[in-house]
């Protein structure tokens, strides 16, 4: 039986260059440094790595470069959805040769389809492909996967071996949890909403796939081993650190365009998202960037143990904790 997927899996940012073609050199210079940052894990082509904004080839080369560079330090989680079940058949299998230890999956997206319909897509796709599968379950853009039909594809296919959750939902991940943990001790759960990484780890997730990782790896890792050691007052101290920077990086807009302007603060300019931005909308993303600058900054310090934290760091994290005290 194989081991669950655990620790903490970035879903990375896919560089670009100035003509907006794939960087791989810094893509491969990316792998490296979020491995030596500790990682547990790489997901391509998810969410973060703005999978439907490339090709079908390019999302193929992306996977390619990200298995070749990892070399086995990690393992890796590709994305694999396409717009119709032969082609996400395809693609799983193509991953699959290529090395990466499962593929993730979203329900089917743009056309809105019942749980039974999302069903007989997973089903199909669980009997064809020659690579483990992860469920990932995104409802904010595509299908939701409700609780029964988690359960039932744990029951019925071997080859569907966990789910990435990011519809931050504690009670139903519990609920399948309950359900399915003393059948399939081998199916993992992933959680992909940074807000509730701590709740989700200590009620009994086995890691997650977290945006903030692929600019805060430390955070994200120091959270889970928190978590794993038991120290669930340790792991909530770091998920209120946490929270407000996601807050800022996702709230930004124009996603992951928070998340890249996080990574430019770690030193990693990764270029700018495959959507164009009218001249509004980059005044908007270079204010916040100085913004999100200062609360890397401030929560590299408080990691490190540093107690001289920058004037406006402070000022931006104070503000971010009364915002989330008036919610």
């Amino acid at each position: 039986m194989n081991r669950r997927i655990s620790g903490i899996l970035t879903p990375n940012i896919t560089p670009v260059d100035d003509r907006g073609r794939v960087d791989e050199d810094k893509l491969r210079g990316y792998v490296d440094w979020l491995i030596d940052h500790g990682v547990d894990g790489l997901y391509p082509n998810g969410s973060t790595g703005e999978f439907v904004r490339f090709t079908a080839e390019e999302r193929r080369r992306i996977v390619r470069i990200v298995v070749d560079q990892a070399a086995g330090r990690v393992p890796v989680l590709a994305g694999a959805a396409e717009a119709n079940v032969e082609e996400t058949i395809e693609a799983c299998n193509a991953y699959g040769d290529m090395g990466v230890r499962a593929v993730a999956i979203v329900a089917p997206f743009y056309y809105p389809i019942s749980s039974e319909g999302v069903h007989a897509y997973y089903a199909h796709i669980a009997r064809d492909v020659r690579v483990d599968v992860t469920l990932y379950n995104i409802p904010m853009f595509a299908s939701p996967i409700e609780v029964d039909v988690v359960i039932r594809l744990a029951e019925e296919y071997p080859r569907i071996i966990g789910l990435k959750d990011s519809s931050g939902d504690l009670p139903n991940l519990m609920r399948m949890m309950a359900a399915i943990r003393p059948m399939r001790d081998d199916f993992s759960f992933l959680t992909g909403w940074d807000a509730a990484l701590a709740p989700m780890l200590i009620a009994g997730a086995d890691g997650g796939t977290n945006a903030t990782s692929g600019v805060l790896p430390e955070l994200t890792r120091a959270i889970h081993r928190a978590c794993a050691d038991g120290d669930h007052k340790l792991a909530m101290e770091l998920q209120y650190m946490l929270l407000p920077l996601f807050d800022a990086m996702i709230g930004l807009g124009e996603f992951p365009e928070g998340f890249r302007a996080g990574a430019r603060a770690r030193g990693w300019d990764l270029g700018r998202g495959r959507v164009p931005l009218s001249d509004k909308q980059k005044a908007l993303i270079l204010t916040a960037e100085r913004e999100i600058d200062a609360m890397v900054r401030s929560t590299q310090a408080k990691m490190t143990g540093s107690s001289e934290l920058p004037l406006e760091a402070i000022q931006v994290i104070a503000r971010r904790v009364m915002e989330q005290l008036e919610k």
